[in-house]
């Protein structure tokens, strides 16, 4: 018997080695530096030593050092490392064929494999045409926006005011993340789970989405003849990220088993409206394509919404002047709500049009994500050999990695105040209008060929959910301790987000 494998698995075996020694060393020094460049390992230790603080070490240490752009290697692998907002429009815009997101992407994520959210080139085009005639439906969006009230008036705010009755502390990450998986079940496959319930049922789909993100930032730090060798083995986290893609294609063959077999949603008893209803019929997708095309479009919503929600409450409780402002942005509103209702003591919801006006509330939102975008890190790979508009060179098959949280934190673009939660800083003089940010400084909503196709409704979203908290509850931080985050390619909190949230006196 032969084992292809085993140079691979000699040379892993060997950069771990190196990784846990140089880390040992790291960590036994009084002054370690911020990146040491060692032999065929690279600066890897120095990475491995400062995961816990992994996008702090990347801005401050890494790249605010060398002028916002860095290259290095790892293990012979070559990496450029930027936040320059020239450098990202070269990147995502003026010369993006050159930097697909490249096949070794698609091996990270392969349980989205062949999806838009692997696929570069020509079948991204027609993918997202399609992506985006799905998206742009009357009837679709209008489930969208009725879901997410829907889930507000009837889930979120009866736990909430039930926590509040029995001064119960709220994670809010938790159950931003049980409130937006549900949202995007029913609006993608057409059922409710109901997670967003007092007995707080555990939520296996949602881990296992977890896992993947996780899972992938190892795959994006480790060498990739090392997981494949592990995946090989069915070992360490690859044994985890297997079992989380079982749970993952298990879900969505059940969801399009019952759509075949009863032709209906069971959120509207009428003809199918859900996003599964676009697809399940289609020719291109009947395939291999239909189970990565809807995992994505579940992690693209629940991932992005359910990290956005939490750091947007985080900072709403630290910042008590801002809810204030927002409160007296929804007074004129929800005044003229309750004349109508004639029920100021009711929880009061606002309706999407009614959200679209909030020019304050979409500061706040957008202020939170220049500080905690969902996906903290972009990876491209490069085609052709190309010099950057810094000056530094790139060449075939070399890794290109984009610190978007790193961008947020730049003075040059941000001013002084950069470190800060302002909001203020999105509107125009006179308070009216979003001040316009061109998306290579403001990479949330990614930039170029790739913009976001589900920009528009994200944002109606997360404005209905937080001023339907904010106006009926009152939100203080639990204790002062520090949030730190998860090591995943989203920034999710590590240990959740503990509120005490009480009744508003009105």
């Amino acid at each position: 018997m032969t084992f292809s494998f085993l140079p691979e698995l000699l040379i892993s075996m060997f950069v771990l080695l190196v990784v846990v020694v140089g880390s040992y060393y790291i960590k036994s020094s009084k002054n370690p530096l911020p990146a040491v460049d060692w032999p065929v390992a690279g600066i890897l230790p120095s990475l491995v030593y400062n995961l816990h603080r992994l996008h702090d070490y990347i801005a401050f240490d890494l790249l605010a050092p060398s002028g916002h752009s860095l290259k290095f290697a790892i293990v012979n692998i070559r990496f450029f490392m930027t936040c320059e907002p020239a450098n990202i429009q070269h990147i995502f815009t003026s010369n993006h064929a050159n930097y697909p997101k490249g096949e070794e992407f698609a091996e990270i994520f392969d349980v989205m494999r062949g999806s838009i959210f692997t696929v570069d080139g020509e079948s991204c085009r027609r993918q997202r045409a399609n992506y985006q005639g799905v998206l742009s439906s009357p009837r679709l969006v209008g489930l969208m926006t009725r879901c997410c009230r829907d889930k507000v008036e009837k889930g979120l705010l009866p736990f909430i005011t039930h926590m509040a009755r029995t001064n119960s502390p709220v994670d809010m990450a938790d159950l931003m993340t049980r409130l937006v998986f549900d949202l995007y079940a029913s609006i993608i496959f057409g059922v409710d789970p109901a997670r967003l319930s007092l007995d707080m049922p555990p939520v296996h789909v949602a881990n296992a989405m977890d896992t993947v993100m996780e899972v992938g930032l190892t795959r994006h730090i480790v060498p990739a003849f090392c997981w494949k060798v592990m995946r090989r083995l069915n070992i360490g986290p690859e044994r985890k990220l297997a079992a989380a893609q079982a749970v993952l294609r298990c879900f969505t063959t059940d969801m399009i088993m019952e759509r075949r077999k009863n032709g209906h949603t069971i959120v509207a008893q009428e003809e199918p409206v859900d996003v599964l209803s676009s697809y399940i019929n289609d020719p291109d997708y009947n395939g291999d394509l239909l189970h990565p095309t809807l995992i994505t479009y579940m992690i693209a919503g629940r991932d992005t919404i359910g990290t956005t929600l939490p750091w947007i409450f985080y900072n709403l409780a630290k910042n008590p002047h801002v809810v204030s402002s927002i409160r007296d942005e929804l007074a004129p509103i929800m005044s003229r709500k309750a004349a109508i209702a004639n029920a100021s003591a009711a929880m009061m919801i606002l309706e999407p049009e009614e959200v679209k006006a909030l020019v304050y509330l979409q500061a706040t939102l957008l202020e939170s994500l220049r500080l905690y975008p969902p996906v903290p890190i972009e990876r491209k790979s490069v085609v052709a050999a190309d010099v950057m508009p810094t000056g530094h060179e790139v060449c075939a098959l070399d890794i290109v990695l984009i610190s978007l949280y790193s961008v947020g934190r730049m003075e040059a673009v941000w001013g002084a105040d950069c470190q800060e939660y302002r909001p203020e800083r999105w509107l125009s003089q006179d308070g009216r209008k979003l001040r316009f940010v061109p998306s290579h400084k403001f990479m949330a909503f990614n930039s170029g060929p790739r913009l976001c196709l589900g920009k528009d409704i994200a944002i109606i979203q997360i404005k209905t959910i937080v001023a339907a908290v904010v106006w009926n509850f009152d939100v203080k931080m639990l204790d002062d301790r520090a949030i730190d985050t998860k090591l995943s390619c989203l920034l999710q909190m590590k240990d959740g987000l503990k509120l005490k949230l009480n009744k508003r006196e009105m």
